[in-house]
């Protein structure tokens, strides 16, 4: 699939496709440590908490959603108020296409007129080149994006019987000030992104 796209908020009636995009990743890859697929009702649930405080986006070509990404608290405690964690999940016949970038900057810029300065992302890593369920290739986004590699856990997580590290990288957007900008919640116009 080719073509314009626009990047939007995500809404309801995205969540069959959000189910979709996702299903694809938690059946066929280790990119995320869920066993099973949630359903669009999970989806829209999970969309509507982050829309809350954060923003929650769609990448939609010819009207249909093929990517989404989103960002959400990092930890729960206040002194963590700027810093958020990120994920982002493209749909497996649109990949390739730069809708990544497209998302992941257009989250930068909703993050920013937040306050929010720095973005974290966790990572699946391979522990070898060969795995069948995962490669470097998120690890390769992320570094392309500007983000740095921070640490990793080791052996952290097991799917399809298989061991896998997990990375944390980090992207910093604002300057830190003392004391720091109070964090205000996600309110996008679609004219904003």
């Amino acid at each position: 699939m080719t073509g314009d796209s626009i990047i939007r908020v995500a809404r309801a009636d995205d969540a069959e496709a959000l189910a979709r995009i996702y299903a694809y990743y938690v059946e066929h890859t280790a990119i995320t440590f869920e066993y099973e697929a949630p359903d669009a009702a999970e989806m829209n649930a999970r969309r509507e908490k982050i829309l809350k405080h954060y923003p929650y986006l769609v990448a939609e070509q010819a009207g249909r959603a093929v990517g989404y990404a989103y960002a959400h608290e990092f930890y729960g405690r206040a002194a963590y108020a700027w810093s958020v964690e990120a994920s982002i999940y493209i749909a497996s016949d649109a990949r390739g296409q730069g809708l990544g970038r497209k998302l992941y900057d257009a989250l930068e810029r909703a993050l920013r007129v937040m306050g929010v300065l720095n973005i974290n992302a966790c990572i699946a890593v391979p522990r070898t080149a060969d795995d069948p369920y995962l490669t470097d290739g998120s690890l390769a986004f992320h570094k392309r994006l500007g983000y740095q590699m921070v640490g990793t856990f080791h052996q952290s997580g097991c799917k399809f019987g298989r061991w896998y590290d997990v990375a944390w990288m980090e992207k910093m957007i604002g300057e830190h000030r003392e004391p720091p900008t109070p964090i205000r919640d996600f309110r996008c116009e679609e004219s904003d992104l």
